[in-house]
């Protein structure tokens, strides 16, 4: 039986996400077909071997339950895993694959696949590289500009940019306009964007970006659609059948409205008409995902008006809770939530 290792929790700010998609993931995943062993990372760093029950994780009981212990994973590959730290000296935990299902900073943007790598331990999702530039907002975009992907515009700006705000406020409204979404570089989840109307809800948006990240960015804002399509698979990935939309009732599709209210309407299949449309969607998804390296999955979100087709963002570790897209999209397109899992570690495997 193949063993694989559940990754979750993190030192990001995107902790308490990662809970949510974990108990998904180890609500559905084949236990007649994998043996699991479950670790969790606290938000101040600690590795922890979880063995009590799922419902632990969620409310946070999973770091003081009995029988979890002080783990690490080791770099050594002779050791193919975890190490327990037990009174009587590290015990090895051998698996054969780890799914890290972490959000964000320290578990989506290469760090923990760099970790894996140097184990030789197969990892679900992308590898360094497409992990690390998927994740930099800034560094994606160019990529994508220079792969012939459309794209929302936006700029980098870094702290020394706002030195001269005034300068770098009219730059802005030149090139972008008002309003604009100010957002960290390397955040995903909606944590920490603001939507600036003015240049003092600019400032305030770059002072909370910087919260964040050392460096954000500043994005034109779209009207149309927003679109999410899924797509899984190595060398030659597939998009999801049926591609989806959100219809947010806040603002803007903000963490409170993904994650804690239930305020954002999904509709799969999104209601576009023109089935060209939805095959540019499809396509344009795959043809970044293969662009930026990505293996494994990613969601790739889009605005869509009309015809016009512009690609926002690929998450490469995206939402895996009970309300999340990516599932949602391939489990329209007729693959069932616990065979989407099954594909994901035999994917990494395949690698």
């Amino acid at each position: 039986m193949t063993t694989v290792g559940i990754l979750f929790g993190g030192v990001s700010s995107e902790y308490d996400v990662s809970l949510m998609s974990a108990t998904s993931v180890l609500q559905n995943i084949d236990r007649t077909r994998y043996e699991v062993v479950s670790v969790g990372i606290t938000k101040d760093g600690r590795w922890l071997r979880h063995r009590g029950p799922v419902e632990e994780l969620v409310s946070g009981a999973w770091e003081t339950a009995a029988g979890t212990a002080p783990c690490i994973l080791s770099p050594d590959r002779s050791h193919k895993g975890f190490l327990e730290l037990t009174k009587s000296g590290p015990v090895p935990v051998p698996v054969d694959v780890v799914f890290p299902v972490l959000h964000g900073k320290n578990g989506e943007d290469g760090t923990v696949q760099g970790l894996l790598a140097l184990a030789g331990i197969p990892c679900v999702g992308c590898g360094v590289l497409g992990s690390a530039v998927c994740m930099d907002k800034a560094v994606s975009h160019t990529l994508l500009i220079n792969a012939g992907v459309p794209k929302t515009k936006l700029v980098a700006v870094t702290r020394p940019d706002t030195r001269d705000f005034e300068g770098l406020e009219r730059r802005l409204q030149s090139e972008l306009g008002y309003p604009m979404f100010v957002k960290p570089a390397n955040a995903g989840s909606s944590v920490g964007v603001t939507k600036a109307k003015n240049a003092v809800e600019l400032r305030d948006g770059l002072s909370v970006a910087f919260a964040h990240d050392r460096k954000a960015v500043v994005e034109q804002l779209l009207t149309g659609r927003e679109i999410e399509c899924a797509v899984m698979g190595n060398g030659d990935p597939v998009a999801s059948d049926v591609i989806g939309e959100l219809e947010p009732s806040h603002e803007f599709y903000d963490y409170e409205g993904k994650y804690l209210d239930d305020s954002t309407a999904l509709h799969i299949p999104a209601r576009i008409e023109d089935e060209a449309v939805v095959q540019k969607v499809r396509e344009t998804a795959v043809k970044a995902y293969k662009a930026l390296g990505c293996a494994g999955l990613a969601r790739v979100d889009f605005f869509v008006d009309g015809d016009n087709v512009k690609l926002n963002e690929i998450n490469t570790i995206p939402g895996f809770t009970n309300i999340s897209m990516y599932s949602k999209l391939f489990i329209a397109s007729g693959v069932p939530y616990p065979e989407i899992v099954t594909r994901l570690i035999e994917y990494a495997l395949e690698n």
